[in-house]
């Protein structure tokens, strides 16, 4: 019987793609067999968690992760790891080592935990966990398959820049907001009524009518986030 192959994988860098459609990450993977040893083709799958623990936080940066984690004085549980990204790549030919690009696609929807991480973060660094499975096509006169061993992960520590950066090329000095179908109709309808010339003047029509109103009353306090996110404690099948 021959010995499986021996995975290897590190994360050596990461840069926007400032030509992509949409916001989108580039990973550079560094994919190690062994010496000598023949890989025809390399399919792989790839989850990326954050893992919040691994670093800490200033108080503005606590306070922007308060709907994920809540105060801070809970974190020791509920500082938990968030799902950020699960992608697939094909690796080609090599021999003993290798290079390859992972493409990931991101959003800016502020709904999604792994986008309200990133933004919170005002410097240094965001630490993620790359977690490997896929098949391999492996051999010298020939080929077998064989599974990538579902304990091959690497850690890398994200450049938070490098996320502005990102958001920067496609929403330059914007946020993004998500609203339910009805809401929109009604915000649009509200627009052509009013003759305003962009969305912007609309939400500032609404909001300078909301000033010179009277408060209206509070309502109920929203759900936090950190108590509804899933703990992410195992790899997700493919």
């Amino acid at each position: 019987m021959t010995a499986a192959t021996e995975f290897a994988f590190t994360c050596t860098g990461v840069r926007a793609d400032p030509y992509a459609a949409g916001p989108t990450l580039v990973f550079r993977l560094r994919v190690a067999a062994g010496a000598g040893v023949r890989v025809h083709a390399l399919a792989l799958r790839v989850q990326l968690r954050i893992e919040p623990a691994r670093r800490g936080y200033s108080d503005a940066e606590a306070e922007g992760l308060a709907d994920l984690f809540g105060e801070r004085s809970r974190w020791g549980n509920t500082l938990q790891p968030v799902q950020f990204a699960q992608v697939s790549v094909m690796v080609p030919s090599f021999t003993g080592e290798t290079e390859t690009d992972l493409v990931v696609p991101c959003t800016y929807d502020m709904d999604i935990a792994a986008s309200r991480y990133f933004g919170a973060l005002e410097d240094g660094e965001a630490p993620l966990l790359m977690l490997f499975s896929g098949t391999a096509f492996t051999g010298e006169g020939g080929f077998r398959v064989e599974p990538v061993p579902w304990d091959r992960e690497a850690s890398y520590r994200m450049p938070a820049a490098v996320w502005r950066e990102m958001v920067e090329q496609h929403f330059p000095g914007c946020g993004w907001l998500r609203l339910p179908r009805d809401t929109m109709a009604e915000l649009l309808a509200y627009r052509s009524r009013h003759a305003l010339a962009s969305w912007e003047a609309t939400v500032r029509a609404l909001l300078d009518s909301a000033a010179g109103a009277a408060p209206a009353a509070a309502p109920p306090p929203p759900l936090r986030l950190g108590a509804v996110l899933p703990r992410v404690t195992e790899r997700t099948a493919p």
